[in-house]
């Protein structure tokens, strides 16, 4: 296909995936539902991280309990 012939379509294929209505009133529907997944993506960030935390301090608390029990009772060489 020729370089004009592919500046001709372009507004073509634009037009498939681009809406841009008259009535501005359109848009709320998509900002109400944008905005409920950008909240429940948040959430479930925070959520995440606050489990993440948790782990590392259980896994933390754990690693202590293994190797504090190990330098404890095995007998210790210098070499």
């Amino acid at each position: 296909m020729s370089q004009k012939g592919c500046l001709t379509m372009w507004p073509w294929v634009l037009n498939l995936f681009l809406y841009f209505p008259e009535d501005k009133r359109e848009y709320i529907p998509a900002v109400i539902s944008m905005t409920v997944f950008l909240l429940i993506a948040v959430f479930t960030m925070r959520l995440i991280i606050v489990i993440s935390r948790r782990q590392e301090k259980e896994a933390e608390r754990l690693e202590q309990e293994l190797y504090g029990n190990k330098d404890e009772s095995g007998p210790r060489s210098d070499v």
